[in-house]
């Protein structure tokens, strides 16, 4: 069967198609600049790619062009074989532990989450609204990134202020990047033989976090409320002392709404560096003896490393780590920094397996105390998966009302 992996975002929508269950990728690409000029998209079919520029006025129009596309490359004769698709949806808050069937009601639900995030969470909506329209007997499927963190414990997940703010207002951490964490650790434990393990997944991009794992279930996360929570990030600030807040936005008369801005946008690697929120140029002015991006890189791999030790001690030991998403997959300097700063914990890199970008691979030597590895993570397969499984499951369940056994 076909299920459609999508991703929206404001102006944009990201897709892959896959044949169920053998997970076969038929076709994918990405709409970009919906609702404004000079839009166009491109798709990749058997190892091609191709740009197309046209007008998209909105992510139905968009939706409308891809199911052309899907019955012009004979993927499908009839839009009724894409029997489900499954829509990232970055906030679930506390609604939402896996993948749910986008009902009206659960819509309403995504709806409300939007002041947690306000550049996601509608744009996620416009998608499965288009989706509903375009192929409307198809099961629409909403994959949270906060879903997999749903079995974070009390103690973890609450922050240290008024027990009221998270009853009142749901203040408290939720956690993101749920679904690559889930997809490289579910990969780690293939990898190793097996499931009663204690994993620490680093999904570091130009958005950052680390994740602890024990026997495949989530223990602790290094966002929070927002993404802006945890480790340094490309224009992130993470984890620092809230007070910064107050007293700058004194200091510089700015609104709360600016301040935000600074700590989303203008900080991190671009904030230190002055150059860019791009790792890449970071590494590239290290080259150079840029003394700022030396600095950018240090505090960059030191809150990653601080991390890790913090959920090595948390786990009570650890299987292995796992290196993902762009930096983690491609950056032979990060990776070797990082494992060097874990040299007490008996961590130690095989410089010549390290040399490699966007591969699944073993870096540490065999004497290494813990294993590390970069597993390429598949948020798209991973949500076709979770859209499939769930559509078996309403089928199933059609089935017994059918026959009357429930």
């Amino acid at each position: 069967m076909i299920v459609l992996s999508v991703n929206a975002g404001s102006s944009s929508l990201k897709f892959q198609a896959y044949d169920m269950p053998e997970e076969n990728v038929l076709i994918s690409g990405v709409f970009e600049r919906i609702g404004m000029k000079e839009s166009f998209y491109t798709i990749k079919i058997n190892g091609e790619k191709i740009k197309k520029e046209v007008e998209l006025k909105n992510h139905e129009s968009a939706l409308e062009i891809l199911m052309e596309e899907l019955i012009d490359n004979q993927i499908v004769e009839s839009l009724d074989e894409i029997k489900a698709i499954g829509h990232r949806i970055a906030q679930g808050g506390p609604y939402f532990d896996k993948t749910e069937e986008m009902t009206e009601e659960n819509i309403k639900k995504v709806r409300e989450l939007s002041a947690l995030a306000p550049l996601h969470n509608p744009a996620a909506i416009k998608g499965i609204k288009a989706a509903k329209a375009v192929v409307p007997n198809a099961l629409q499927a909403g994959a949270f990134d906060t879903a997999f963190h749903q079995t974070i414990e009390e103690e973890n997940y609450l922050y240290p202020v008024p027990y009221e703010w998270c009853e009142k207002y749901n203040v408290r951490k939720y956690g993101f990047h749920g679904t690559s964490h889930k997809y490289v650790a579910y990969r780690m434990n293939e990898i190793l033989g097996r499931y009663n393990t204690k994993l620490i997944t680093c999904h570091i991009g130009n958005g950052a976090s680390i994740s602890a794992i024990k026997e495949g279930i989530c223990i602790n996360t290094s966002m929070g409320l927002t993404p802006n929570s945890g480790l340094m990030m490309g224009s992130r600030c993470g984890d620092m002392d809230p007070t910064v807040v107050t007293y700058m936005t004194k200091q510089l008369e700015c609104t709360a709404e600016e301040m935000d801005e600074i700590l989303n946008k203008q900080s991190g690697l671009l904030g230190i560096s002055g150059i860019s929120s791009d790792s890449r140029d970071i590494e590239d002015g290290m080259k150079i003896g840029n003394p700022r991006c030396n600095l950018a890189q240090k505090m960059f791999t030191n809150r990653i490393i601080d991390y890790i030790a913090k959920y090595y001690v948390e786990l009570g030991g650890c299987d292995a780590i796992v290196f993902t998403a762009g930096i983690g997959e491609n950056s032979i300097h990060t990776r070797r920094e990082v494992i060097d700063g874990l040299a007490a914990l008996g961590v130690k890199i095989d410089e010549e397996a390290n040399e490699c970008r966007g591969v699944e691979r073993l870096i540490t030597t065999e004497d290494s105390a813990i294993p590390c590895y970069i597993i390429p993570t598949n948020e798209e397969l991973m949500i076709a998966r979770d859209t499939y499984m769930l559509y078996q499951e309403k089928e199933k369940e059609k089935e017994l009302i059918e026959n009357e056994i429930i």
